[in-house]
């Protein structure tokens, strides 16, 4: 689907206008085309192993020295996920799969579906005809755009322990996640003092400007890596107009989703204010007053009421 135009506050606007400045210093790094020709290609895997060793040192035990792409990335279960869901998938050197996901909307039950999908790579790990000792250890890592994990650190790593005394069953399951939003919260260091993990957080996060990214490329040369293949692929005309097609399909898919929670707010209210006025015999307006309905929601609510009683 190509999208030329789109509204904003009302006006419609063309997609050139929205991204006439786009280059390798504002650009999204969670953007799916761009993230997976920037960390999924044989030619840039140095980038991708240096990320790797960035989230996965201590707990993989060893320093990732090698890797290989592989083609048994997980098939989307449902249609939505197409556009809020994409994975890398690769083995390392030294046998573990591996396979990074990128989640840009929370589209809930995020724990069932990371276990749905770390599944069906640790199945596709068991070649056929041999025993269950040939399975490989897999590692999911879950880059996502929003919150939803209870702890206060962006990292947060998950396996298989007893409750009681901590002893770990299997190392074969592993699951990390990257909370881009924890990061954007906490109070920065300077990078010179940030460790690797938190200068690849810095640069998803997506919050420095164009002084602070020159400085974390300088910092890192995967990094600078990285923002040169950015560079590449928004300076090819028919890349770029990737990017901004699916920039513009997840600007859509979250409009729905806002435009859904606020229809169900409403309707809430809707229903609540009606049983308070035949209760208590009371006005539209007092009884706003004592559910406290947000000023921004009154108007729409009163002429939505008004539409229902004509």
């Amino acid at each position: 689907m190509i999208y030329n135009e789109r509204k904003e506050g009302g006006l419609l606007m063309n997609e050139d206008i929205l991204f006439e400045n786009l280059n390798e210093y504002n650009y999204n790094p969670l953007n799916d085309v761009l993230f997976k020709f920037i960390f999924g290609k044989e030619e840039r895997k140095q980038i991708t192993i240096d990320f790797l060793n960035a989230v996965l040192n201590p707990s993989l035990g060893h320093t990732i020295q090698d890797l290989q792409f592989s083609n048994t990335e997980m098939s989307p279960e449902h249609d939505h996920d197409k556009l809020t869901r994409l994975d890398v998938a690769c083995v390392l050197d030294s046998g573990e799969q591996v396979d990074v996901e990128v989640q840009v909307a929370n589209e809930k039950n995020m724990a069932r579906r990371t276990l749905y999908y770390w599944s069906q790579m640790y199945l596709m790990s068991l070649p056929a005809g041999k025993t269950y000792r040939n399975l490989k250890p897999c590692i999911t890592i879950n880059l996502v755009n929003f919150s939803f994990l209870p702890q206060e650190e962006p990292h947060a790593l998950y396996g298989i322990y007893n409750p009681t005394n901590g002893h770990q069953l299997t190392k074969d399951l592993a699951i990390h996640f990257l909370e881009i939003p924890k990061y954007a919260k906490q109070e920065k260091k300077p990078i010179s003092e940030m460790s690797k993990m938190e200068r690849w957080l810095a640069y998803f996060a997506n919050q420095l400007d164009r002084k602070g990214k020159e400085e974390l490329a300088m910092s890192e040369v995967a990094i600078q890596n990285a923002m040169e293949a950015a560079r590449i692929f928004l300076n090819n005309t028919a890349e770029r107009r990737l990017y901004i097609n699916r920039e513009m399909a997840r600007m859509d898919r979250e409009s729905q989703l806002e435009d859904a929670h606020e229809d169900g707010v409403i309707s809430t209210n809707i229903y609540n204010l009606t049983n308070l006025m035949d209760k208590q015999h009371l006005s539209l307006s007092e009884a706003m007053d004592i559910l406290g309905v947000p000023e921004n929601l009154r108007e729409i609510i009163c002429e939505r009421m008004e539409k229902h009683s004509s």
